[in-house]
């Protein structure tokens, strides 16, 4: 083949490059087959890829946690909770007031979940295990507590709307 009739194609596709070199006709099955093959695959992969809406999540908590200059709040009565319930909800404050600069950081330590709990420590830290062993939540470097990204996504699929039905909203 002489120079002239090769032809090269680039393609560059969300960190994927290919490179196809040839005649016309090679290049132009290569082309389809990568389309036909790996784009789908990107589509679904997307798909599969736990990713937080932080807009949709806001609304979700309307009513549930506000912030002041405190930082995150109940707006459900601890009463109405359960402890799993009220931990996730505090350690999802602590999440979203991140994201949106209320507060320095989305891990909260034990001792505060403790206080905001109102229970002893051994019923905090077996509640906490629960939910570390279900992957709501990780435990950090420093011993302290935040919601995973599947966490986010269990709260705001699980546990809000039963909340929020216990509460008529």
């Amino acid at each position: 083949m002489r120079e002239e009739e090769k032809i090269t194609v680039q393609i560059k596709y969300k960190g994927v490059e290919e490179v196809f070199s040839g005649d016309i006709s090679e290049v132009w099955v290569g082309v389809n087959k990568f389309f036909s093959e790996f784009v789908p695959t990107f589509k679904v992969a997307k798909r599969l890829v736990l990713n937080v809406d932080l807009q949709e999540l806001l609304g979700d908590c309307e009513g549930v946690i506000a912030f002041t200059e405190d930082g995150g709040h109940l707006l459900v009565s601890r009463d109405r909770l359960t402890d799993n319930e009220t931990l996730v909800l505090h350690l999802l404050a602590a999440y979203v007031g991140y994201r949106l600069g209320f507060v320095e950081s989305d891990a909260v330590s034990r001792e505060a979940l403790q206080r905001k709990l109102g229970k002893s420590g051994k019923i905090t830290s077996t509640r906490l295990g629960e939910l570390v062993k279900s992957d709501i939540v990780a435990k950090t470097d420093d011993g302290r507590y935040r919601l995973t990204t599947f966490g986010v996504a269990q709260v705001q699929r699980e546990f809000l709307p039963r909340i929020k039905a216990k509460i008529g909203g």
